[in-house]
């Protein structure tokens, strides 16, 4: 999602912008509340996911504590939280590092393991698309590479048997802006060798982000009811929409929304059921709502916080669950551009309401 060595932060303005330029405009702010605090093996909560008995996945990569194990939690509607399982790791590196996750129609769980996250050497161009195959009782079965040597897996979504992944640096294609993209595979894909180039059959479309201070591209994935696919270009605060034709092909890719004033960083994003889209606002520790007619509004925000008030201690990724919004707060990047300025205990989801939006 928002990788300290692609990020150099963001011109000053954007960030005061953040609480003062739009205060009127912004009067009716929703405060955010706690959802849950999580247990200590959860330091950088991330991605989600509904499992097909109803209960809530949450990601955990646990970027904050490499020596901590990168797991699945499984929450209940009754907030009764708990570890689901151990991420397999990458034996050449040792770890995991599980961002964005989604399930298919059968139940089996699509991972992207996020190796070059954190910039290191070992990690560089060794990210994978993962397939995890569970029996009825959800004991783990299987895993499957569906694709390998991926330089920035992120955001994930599946749509009518195929799995959409963004990748958000691909720095092997050449540009004086970062070039970041989106890949598509058949569900039943697997060992899938990726060079991050425009040779990758796999690579469905790419975009540039212009903003020289955060250069750090695509992240949140959704489709809407009418399978017309959105993806949220994290350092320009932009959302693209991509139109497909039948066979899956692009018919276009455009800028659907940006309003820096409302939206400036675009994160992990979701739907409602009447389509209104809700964005994780990484760098402005809030979260934003862009209706059907592309009209972006911020509806809460939070200074710096530890987020053991409900905060937004730096939003990661939205899901609707139970007719809540909730958001993991992923804590952890600091820098100029960003409300956040350390990583601090708790460790949280916090919720909005959808009714008052």
């Amino acid at each position: 999602m928002k990788t300290t060595f692609l990020m150099t932060g963001l011109c000053l303005f954007l960030l005061t912008s953040c609480f003062s330029s739009n205060s009127q405009a912004n009067k009716d702010l929703q405060v955010s509340k706690l959802f849950m605090e999580l247990p200590y093996n959860c330091p950088t909560p991330d991605g989600m996911a509904i499992a097909p008995d109803g209960s809530l996945i949450l990601a955990c990569p646990n970027f904050a504590n490499p020596a901590m194990p990168a797991c699945l939690m499984k929450i209940t509607s009754e907030k009764q939280i708990s570890k689901w399982i151990d991420v397999p790791v990458l034996p050449e590196t040792g770890i995991a590092c599980p961002m964005g996750i989604a399930f298919n129609e059968k139940g089996d769980l699509y991972i992207c393991d996020n190796q070059g996250w954190s910039g290191s050497e070992r990690g560089y161009r060794k990210g994978r698309l993962l397939k995890l195959i569970f029996d009825k009782q959800g004991i783990l079965q299987e895993t499957i590479t569906v694709a390998y040597n991926m330089e920035h897996p992120n955001g994930i979504r599946i749509h009518n048997g195929k799995v959409y992944v963004t990748q958000s640096s691909l720095s092997a294609i050449p540009s004086e802006k970062l070039v970041s993209g989106v890949y598509c595979f058949k569900e039943d894909d697997c060992n899938i060798e990726i060079t991050n180039t425009l040779e990758d059959k796999n690579l469905l479309t790419t975009v540039i982000t212009r903003n020289p201070q955060v250069q750090y591209g695509l992240d949140g994935i959704v489709f809407d009811k009418k399978g017309n696919l959105y993806v949220g270009n994290f350092g320009d605060g932009s959302i693209h929409k991509i139109t497909l034709d039948k066979n899956g092909k692009v018919l276009s890719n455009t800028i659907w929304a940006q309003d820096s004033t409302q939206l400036v960083t675009t994160d992990g994003i979701c739907m409602d059921e009447k389509d209104n889209m809700y964005v994780a606002d990484f760098s402005a520790n809030a979260i934003a709502r862009i209706t059907p007619d592309r009209k972006i509004v911020r509806i809460a925000q939070s200074p710096d916080c530890d987020g053991s008030n409900g905060g937004l201690d730096q939003p990661g990724e939205p899901i609707v669950w139970n007719g809540k919004l909730i958001i993991s707060c992923f804590d952890i990047v600091t820098g100029p551009d960003k409300i956040n300025t350390k990583h601090d205990k708790p460790y949280t989801l916090a919720q909005l309401d959808l009714e008052n939006n």
